[in-house]
């Protein structure tokens, strides 16, 4: 595969053509950090650089898209996310961060960062910063990807999802239900006087600084903290991806994982639905020299017909008048038991009872 280097100037044009999300003029007056007021919980609360504090040792986050306000399945994520953080270090707790995933503002609501963040703070899950979203940090993933241009593991891509589809009906491919559309490598040795439309991670191994990539062929192994042992092979699973999208925005592949290392996040709680990205995400990992986190997937409440409950399949907002409701609704989706009286009070029980569950010895 050849060094792309001389597409720089292309890079710079589409990866600063993105406009921040500004509904939330005044993050910490709608949200300002600190424990729930009814009773105080297990937390770290920890400064932002502390590296002697006791919470320096754990950074967690949760990460929702503004594409409309918090639902039972995404409550799940939070709650989980935000126990872990809260249950580290024989509960005396790390720190929890909340992120904005805003990148592709054509999806997101206007007024639905806000309506999360308040959502969160009915529910006593307040981060120990303010939220930082990330249509304001395309400077850290435009660095990121000049990085990986520079070592030669993304080359410019030309193929419109018609070409990609019109390629794998040739070689035969049929892409499962649900499953990824594996990239066939048609533009890996260069654009054959295609414009460039997107960027792509190459997962051959044959790419420049192979020892960056040197697994990306082969099964990738990880251990999930609820699910175990994982393992992907991304070159068949996946192909080459995108790290720079045809319409604009940088991926969330990419984005996620300099967040990761820019925040110094720790432990990553997730939905399910996530994991099978967790593997993209390493190969990344290493390919920038980033520490690797450790994962933890949670389970996803379905709807009735069986499905992811998403806003695409009409999920409804979380009713925060009824906050513990919806809290207990939300453990009993972790397994954890049913809590009467207030919401501090419930939280610091589920704390004890996250930390017997996933870090009895931490």
């Amino acid at each position: 595969m050849r060094l792309c280097r001389g597409w720089n100037s292309r890079l710079r044009v589409l990866g600063l053509e993105r406009s921040a999300v500004h509904e939330v003029t005044s993050v910490g007056a709608i949200f300002p950090p600190g424990r729930p007021k009814e009773k105080t919980v297990p937390s770290g609360g920890s400064a932002v650089h502390e590296v002697t504090s006791v919470g320096a040792s754990y950074v967690g986050r949760f990460a929702p898209s503004p594409t409309g306000p918090l639902h039972a399945g995404s409550l799940v994520a939070a709650l989980a996310s935000w126990l872990d953080a809260r249950a580290w270090n024989l509960g005396r707790g790390g720190r929890w961060l909340v992120r904005m995933e805003d990148l592709d503002t054509r999806r997101c609501v206007p007024g639905a960062a806000g309506a999360i963040l308040r959502q969160l703070q009915a529910c006593g899950l307040l981060p120990d910063e303010p939220p930082v979203f990330q249509s304001r940090r395309t400077a850290l993933y435009q660095g990121a990807l000049d990085r990986l241009v520079a070592s030669g593991l993304v080359y410019p891509c030309g193929c419109s999802r018609k070409d990609i589809e019109a390629e794998l009906a040739r070689l035969g491919q049929v892409r499962a239900r649900h499953a990824e559309q594996v990239y066939p490598g048609t533009c890996r040795q260069g654009l054959r006087g295609k414009p460039a439309l997107a960027w792509r991670f190459c997962t051959d191994t044959g790419a420049t600084n192979k020892r960056a990539i040197e697994a990306a062929d082969a099964a990738l192994h990880w251990v999930d903290r609820r699910l175990g042992q994982q393992q992907q092979d991304v070159a068949a699973v996946v192909g080459d991806f995108v790290v720079l999208r045809a319409d604009g925005p940088f991926a969330y592949q990419l984005a996620v994982v300099v967040d990761d290392a820019a925040q110094h996040v720790t432990h990553v709680v997730r939905g399910e639905d996530l994991a099978d990205n967790t593997a993209r995400q390493i190969l990344l990992q290493r390919a920038l020299a980033s520490p690797l986190p450790q994962y933890l997937h949670t389970p996803l409440v379905l709807a009735a017909n069986g499905e992811k409950l998403s806003k695409q399949n009409g999920a409804a907002a979380i009713d925060t008048r009824q906050a513990l409701h919806a809290l207990n609704t939300a453990a009993a989706a972790l397994g954890l038991p049913r809590r009467a009286g207030g919401v501090g009070d419930a939280l610091a029980s589920w704390v004890t009872a996250w930390r017997r569950i996933y870090n009895p010895v931490l």
